[in-house]
């Protein structure tokens, strides 16, 4: 009831109002009544029977007004607005209401947390108006078919630490996806995480990435590569080239959107668990990852592919370590030395039979840090020059250079490059 005896009353009960004062008439028989209202015919007088007794109110909801059978209680509403205001703020509503079933047993739906959220000035519902984007391309068929790659620079710490990166990669067809933190988006973090996915799920057909140096060449890159007639790769494309993943270039953010809408779902769930476990550094990120947050978000948001034939190939019998590794190519001086990172290596198993100037060895570096070097294809002994002051190196004495030996002294004027050579030179000297 309301003010001044006004009745609410639905749509529904309205129209049920003005067939039941029809039958009173005799306008309507209560078969053609229960046609209308789509009720059975003794429903139909057993609301006439509430309308003769008690009039409009008769047909209002019986409920109405009063306590649902699911209600909250106040106790239980004041909990969580007071945790909201302590350690939750800033948590969405479906986030919050997880982390309250989770840790403090308060079994409430998301919209019911919502509304109590709005009601006591805890959360402002906002609308965003949705941009212009290309057609939505369709997921493909099958797990594995296409991963997307990208690196999320963020506060991960907020104010507890400083700003890095979290690699992600997430699988177009199912969501499935796996996370890993670094400092930076660099070629070794790209390779442990895509190290991580093949270890769990196998080697992937393609890769789909944005076109960072890290996994494309830039332009000079590739015009010297052009004029050098090889095939331009980065370290990570070499990786991929070996294991046979192809790798496409996106050329808009909106073109990866399934990892660049995981990446918002990162920077909202992973900030608010790491403040809640008090996490402030990398080591300790990557140790919540590795205990079951990924593995939590693909049972929420994973999906089952199109088809299910999976597009991963195994990697049994592939030496990941050495895939995963840095190469470089350097030239051999005669004295069988070379110069890398600004360190002098001698390599073992010197011949005295001929010499191996311009031949060039391979330098891996891989991701522990060990260094190996390949000459024709096989792995040779090396060691490296212990320099005699701290900060130079010690090197041969035919190696150094003028520039290093200092500036050669000037000879004597009784040197015998002093002494005339020819006729007409002696005869000018004894004239002066």
């Amino acid at each position: 009831m309301g003010k001044m005896g006004a009745i609410l009353m639905s749509e529904k009960e309205r129209e049920s109002l003005v067939v039941m004062e029809r039958v009173k008439r005799r306008e309507m028989t209560m078969a053609e009544a229960t046609r209308v209202l789509e009720i059975s015919y003794r429903q139909g007088w057993r609301r006439y029977g509430r309308y003769e007794a008690e009039g409009a109110a008769g047909l209002v909801h019986r409920l109405r007004g009063g306590t649902g059978n699911r209600s909250m209680g106040q106790e239980v509403k004041d909990r969580i607005a007071e945790l909201y205001r302590g350690q939750y703020e800033g948590f969405g509503p479906v986030l919050f209401a997880e982390k309250l079933e989770a840790y403090h047993e308060i079994k409430a739906d998301h919209e019911t947390v919502r509304r109590l959220l709005i009601k006591e000035g805890l959360w402002t519902a906002t609308s965003k108006r949705k941009s212009r984007h290309k057609p939505w391309r369709d997921r493909r068929l099958h797990f594995g078919e296409l991963v997307q790659m990208d690196g999320s620079h963020h506060r991960w710490f907020e104010d507890r630490g400083p700003k890095c990166c979290l690699m992600v990669m997430i699988d177009d067809a199912t969501g499935t996806r796996m996370s890993y933190f670094s400092e930076e988006e660099t070629t070794e973090s790209a390779m442990r995480l895509l190290w991580m996915w093949i270890a769990s799920y196998g080697v992937p057909r393609s890769l789909y990435t944005d076109k960072k140096n890290v996994f494309v060449p830039c332009e000079k890159d590739r015009e010297n590569a052009r004029l050098e007639g090889r095939e331009a790769l980065t370290h990570f494309g070499r990786s991929c080239k070996k294991l046979g993943i192809e790798i496409i270039r996106a050329h808009s953010p909106q073109a990866k959107g399934r990892v660049e809408r995981s990446n918002g779902v990162y920077q909202d769930r992973l900030v608010k668990e790491l403040r809640l476990k008090g996490i402030s550094d990398i080591a300790g990120a990557n140790e919540l990852l590795a205990q079951g947050f990924d593995d939590d978000l693909n049972r929420r948001f994973a999906i089952e592919p199109a088809e299910p034939a999976d597009h991963h190939r195994p990697a049994t019998g592939i030496d990941l370590a050495s895939i995963f590794s840095i190469e470089h190519e350097r030239t051999l001086s005669a004295n069988w030395t070379l110069s890398f990172e600004n360190r002098l290596y001698q390599l073992a198993g010197t011949s005295r039979n001929y010499s191996p100037a311009k031949r060039k060895v391979t330098l891996r570096r891989y991701l522990d840090g060990s260094l190996n070097m390949f000459y024709r294809g096989e792995e040779i002994g090396f060691q490296e020059y212990q320099p005699d002051v701290p900060g130079k190196i010690k090197t041969p004495r035919r190696e150094r250079s003028l520039a290093a030996r200092g500036k050669p002294p000037l000879p004597s004027p009784n040197h015998p490059w002093r002494i005339p050579w020819s006729p007409n030179q002696l005869m000018k000297q004894q004239q002066t």
